[in-house]
């Protein structure tokens, strides 16, 4: 069994736990997922099972979407509704306008400080054990990118928006920068994940879902349509060849399903099949080498 499954993930679970129950729906110890959502965080997990965990890769690049509302007034240790309550200060009256304008400053590219209640590591320990026993280090800003931040409602103590953002962004820091900015603070109160990549939570099944299929588990997506947000490039028999060597192709040896540009990712097929994951790069042949880089390559002898 191998390929992609669209889990809509429940509240109150952790992504390790839905890989470990489709472990055993799936019977095979093969099974990883694209992208951390919080025991808090509903929506969008990918779930890739046996060959389906070599295009993990790709999936983990993608730019995700959000639904999150947030209180004001109230900051905690861990950025949400289930951490210790830090300090309470007093909600100033403000205006839509008001609140679009501080949103504004977190709209674009931006450096964005993790918070310690992470699956990141320092000295191969995650943040969030250190931050369980008091320990707080210090942590590198890392440069994020919300390309839409639309305010859906608020009220005088929550808000919830719409976000649109790079991977990596952490939907709790953005709201506490958010309250910060506000003078009194937020935690997170709820949030949901409606798009990773190409995948919408419409197209999701929730774990009670998949175990009513057990008997029958729903059709995998193949690696092939998982990555199906990229250009396909199918290669001749000459290209094909040589790419079980190892040895990518020239522009004039593939027939592209749409233009490209320098820099893109492209599906390298061998009979409508997906062969490998490349990047265009026609600069390279100024050093005598293919136009394509590959990434990954999933044939060979």
């Amino acid at each position: 069994m191998h390929g992609l499954l669209l889990i809509d993930k429940d509240s109150g679970m952790t992504s390790h736990d839905v890989v470990r129950k489709v472990k055993r729906l799936c019977r095979t110890r093969k099974v990883g997922h694209a992208g951390t959502l919080d025991p808090l965080a509903t929506g969008v997990l990918l779930v890739a099972v046996g060959d389906g965990t070599k295009i993990l890769q790709f999936l983990l690049a993608e730019d995700k979407s959000y639904l999150a509302t947030f209180r004001l007034g109230i900051t905690t240790d861990t950025l949400d509704i289930e951490g210790q309550v830090e300090q309470e200060r007093p909600i100033a009256d403000f205006t839509r306008d008001d609140l679009e304008l501080v949103c504004d400053k977190f709209r674009g590219e931006f450096e964005q400080l993790p918070p310690m209640y992470s699956a990141l590591k320092k000295d191969g320990v995650p943040l969030y054990k250190l931050a369980r026993q008091g320990i707080t280090v210090e942590r590198k800003l890392r440069k994020v990118n919300v390309s839409r931040l639309e305010l859906i409602g608020h009220d005088n103590e929550y808000v919830t928006i719409e976000v649109d953002c790079s991977k990596g962004t952490y939907i709790r820091s953005l709201v506490a920068d958010i309250g910060e900015e506000l003078g009194c603070g937020a935690h997170l109160t709820s949030l949901r994940r409606l798009k990773s990549g190409a995948f919408s939570v419409e197209e999701c099944l929730t774990l009670e879902e998949l175990h009513q299929h057990e008997e029958s588990m729903p059709k995998l997506l193949t690696l092939d349509d998982a990555l199906n947000c990229y250009p396909s490039a199918q290669l001749n028999e000459v290209s094909a060849d040589a790419l079980t060597f190892g040895i990518p192709p020239q522009l004039d040896q593939v027939c592209l399903s749409k233009d490209i540009s320098a820099e893109d990712l492209v599906r390298l097929q061998i009979d409508n099949k997906l062969a490998a994951v490349a990047r265009y790069m026609p600069l390279r042949l100024k050093e005598k080498r293919s136009d394509f880089e590959l990434i990954r390559v999933f044939v060979s002898r």
